[in-house]
């Protein structure tokens, strides 16, 4: 049905979590900022405990992790220092993350707050081995503009990212260290978001600010999360709002849920929920508030200098309207439907590194291999998109944009390549063409008799048969139809 989002007094506001780059170390030690896929080191084994925060009380849901008393496995390297461990005080920040918050916090038009306590905040799901998350407050009171108007951006912070989650089960969690500690800023926007269609409109007018500055890239680098109220009921925290495909679904869900209490004359609880692949959600846990913030007083003030700013201005990328942005990519190449496609997807910034390191002038090609042929595999071999971008990564589709450029294989050939190695082949394997013998008309011959056994197609049909044959599988596009209409008049 149609949602009338004003008449409900709908509310609704973003908070955005995005990994940073920088000079790819983490926020308060000096370990390198690598996810790690070998097998750990060691172990250590932990119970946390609940805290009274900087008012003296016990925030609600630290009291909920609590009683779960869950123990939790953390798996280290020989390269996992004290501090991730918690068992050394914080290094002082890291100045080049500092650097690229404050750039962030420029481009939402932002004030600088120029002083500022680094604080601890109550964390006891397991997910830091202190039973907190560091994190400080970088800029206030900013906006960005978008199609329905200003939104407002409450608060950036610094802080350090959680530990990665390896398994669970009702009574252990097992967490990695390795992401634990890698620099992260949380942009909070304000209350301002109008509708289903404006949340997903504001989240991705944020992160195309994000994806201006050294901010990591890839599955898991942002994780965004919605809240959202309508007349009558109490707010939800919906985590894990980053699929642009249920973006819109997600919020309307959420509203006929809280519209079904609000029907029964009901309070929904103040909880924190996670969103559902399909759009719904469930229970994670209540709703924090703000008796889960104390100081951190192993570090001083955090002071922002007014030279600390004017550098961060001087690097300070540019930001373009979108009628730039397309004059731009039609100047490198690419039509109208593949410009479209690339800005609906946001992946910019993927295809000019693509054609950049690639040195190879074909635009749509390098879109397709992005977007449109991932797609295409993943229906085909019935497999996860997110599982044939991970095998599609930059590195191979570089390397196979480096043989086409040397000419070692055809355009014709990229999507094949691309599926053999979804299939399971390697990158070598997948990239070597059987070459086919043009002399003595054997192509020729094994066309004519293609186009024998199956009569009375048109020549674009008998060129999907040729492509698909496997014993003709190398012949250039061109070269296939030329032969084929010397038998098809």
């Amino acid at each position: 049905m149609d949602i009338n989002y004003d008449k409900l007094g709908f509310k609704s506001g973003l908070e955005i979590h995005q990994q940073l780059d920088g000079d790819g170390k983490k926020l308060f030690c000096n370990c390198l900022s690598l996810l790690r896929s070998d097998e750990p080191d060691f172990t250590v084994e932990r119970r946390l405990h609940v805290v009274a925060g900087e008012s003296g009380e016990v925030d609600v849901a630290a009291k909920h992790e609590a009683v779960l008393d869950k123990k939790f496995v953390y798996q280290g390297y020989n390269t996992t220092c004290l501090v991730e461990l918690d068992e050394e005080p914080p290094h002082l920040i890291n100045q080049e993350a500092l650097k690229v918050a404050i750039q962030i916090s420029l481009l939402l038009n932002c004030r600088i707050q120029t002083i500022s306590q680094i604080m601890r905040k109550t964390v006891i799901d397991g997910s830091n081995t202190g039973g907190f998350q560091r994190t400080v407050l970088i800029a206030r009171d900013g906006y960005v503009e978008t199609s329905q108007g200003r939104v407002g951006i409450e608060n950036v912070f610094l802080e350090e990212d959680s530990a990665r989650p390896v398994s669970r089960d009702e009574n252990k969690v097992v967490f990695k260290l390795d992401r634990l500690g890698i620099p992260l800023v949380e942009i909070a926007t304000k209350p301002d978001i109008k509708n289903a269609e404006h949340a997903k409109e504001t989240a991705l007018t944020i992160g195309q600010i994000l994806r201006l500055c050294k901010v990591r890239r890839g599955i898991g680098t942002i994780r965004q999360d919605i809240n959202i109220s309508v007349k009558g009921s109490n707010r939800v925290e919906l985590k894990g709002f980053q699929d642009q495909k249920i973006m819109i679904k997600t919020v309307e869900n959420e509203v006929n849920r809280q519209l079904d209490f609000v029907k029964k004359k009901e309070n929904n609880p103040k909880e924190v929920r996670n969103v559902l692949p399909d759009g719904r959600s469930e229970f994670l846990r209540p709703l924090p508030g703000a008796a889960r913030m104390y100081p951190e007083t192993d570090l001083p003030l955090l002071k922002i200098s007014r030279k600390m700013i004017d550098d961060a201005k001087k690097t300070l990328p540019k930001l373009i309207s979108k009628n730039e942005l397309e004059d731009e990519l039609r100047r490198e190449g690419l039509s109208k439907e593949m410009i479209k496609l690339l800005l609906k997807r946001q992946m910019v910034d993927e295809f000019k590194e693509l054609l950049q390191i690639s040195e190879i002038k074909k635009a749509d090609l390098i879109v397709k291999m992005l977007i449109l042929y991932p797609k295409e595999i993943s229906s085909k071999e019935k497999k996860k998109i997110e599982d044939v971008k991970e095998l599609l990564n930059e590195d191979v589709l570089i390397e196979i944009l480096k043989r086409l450029k040397e000419k070692k294989i055809s355009e014709e050939d990229v999507k094949r390549i691309m599926a053999d190695i979804v299939r399971g082949k390697h990158l070598d394997e997948a990239l070597k063409i059987k070459k086919i013998d043009m002399i003595g008309g054997s192509v020729e011959e094994k066309i004519h008799n293609l186009i024998k056994s199956k009569p009375g197609l048109s020549t674009n049909a008998y060129m999907g048969l040729v492509m698909k044959d496997e014993k003709l599988r190398g012949i250039g596009g061109k070269k296939a139809m030329d032969v084929i209409r010397k038998f098809v008049k």
